[in-house]
This record gives C-alpha cells, sequence and structure tokens, in this order.
C-alpha cells in the first residue's frame, strides 16, 4: 500500500485500494515484489494526468483504472500500454452465440422416438415411495 501510496496520486490511490478488485492487484504486485520486479515503475506509467484512462465519464472512473492498473502490472516495461480491453479471441469464440450451418440432412424420427413433443407427452403418476398405513 505504501508504495502505490508513493506512485499514484493519493485520489487514484484511494480509488484503486477501496475497490473490491484490490485484493488481487495487491496479490499481483506482491508477486511482483517477490520476483523482484519493479512494480512501482509499471504503476507510475497511469499516473500522469495525461494517462488514457482518466478520460471519460465519471461514472467509470474506478473500472478505468482498474483496468489501466491491471495492463500496466501486465505490460512490460518496454511496451507501450494498451488503450483498449485486451480481447482474448478464444473466451471470445468460447462465448460466441453464432454457430456453424448445420448442413447435415434433418434427423428422421426414429420408430422409438415418441411422436408427441416431451412437454405434451402425458405420463403416468409417480408410484408413491415408503410405507403404506
Amino acid at each position: 500500500m505504501s508504495r502505490v501510496n508513493e506512485t499514484l496520486p493519493e485520489r487514484d490511490a484511494t480509488l484503486l485500494m477501496s475497490s473490491r478488485l484490490w485484493p488481487v492487484l495487491a496479490h499481483r504486485m506482491h508477486r511482483m515484489a517477490q520476483q523482484n520486479l519493479p512494480f512501482a515503475a509499471h504503476l507510475a506509467r497511469i499516473a500522469p494526468d495525461t494517462a488514457p484512462w482518466r478520460t471519460g465519464p465519471p461514472s467509470g472512473t474506478t473500472a478505468r483504472l482498474l483496468l489501466a492498473t491491471h495492463h500496466a502490472l501486465t505490460t512490460p516495461l518496454d511496451q507501450a500500454l494498451p488503450t483498449d480491453p485486451r480481447v482474448s479471441t478464444t473466451a471470445a469464440r468460447s462465448r460466441s452465440t453464432t454457430t456453424v450451418p448445420d448442413t447435415a440432412p434433418p434427423k428422421q424420427p426414429t420408430p422409438t422416438e415418441p411422436a408427441a413433443p416431451a412437454h405434451r407427452q402425458h405420463a403416468a403418476p409417480a408410484p408413491r415411495q415408503g410405507h403404506r398405513r
């Protein structure tokens, strides 16, 4: 916490440390410190008043700060920080609602399949369990 307070302006440090995701970021910084990585130098990249995360509606400031902090901690110092959210193509594909068209002919019902849809079938009541009186 002290390093964050030394690196970021007070308002930004307070906003960051009061967020619900603070423990995740603090853990990341702790791991970086254990690996002798200069996490303060990484954080310093989001401190300037001209940082891209500072522009936008006030209601999204915390979200933009959290994303910028994540990018600052995960992007090597010799690379520019991304200004847009990173997109995982694997994750995007797994959540896609589009499907490949099915070119197989429609399945014909087999004689063992009921002719009526399941929600229209009438079933007998389930047998009672337990003892009888």
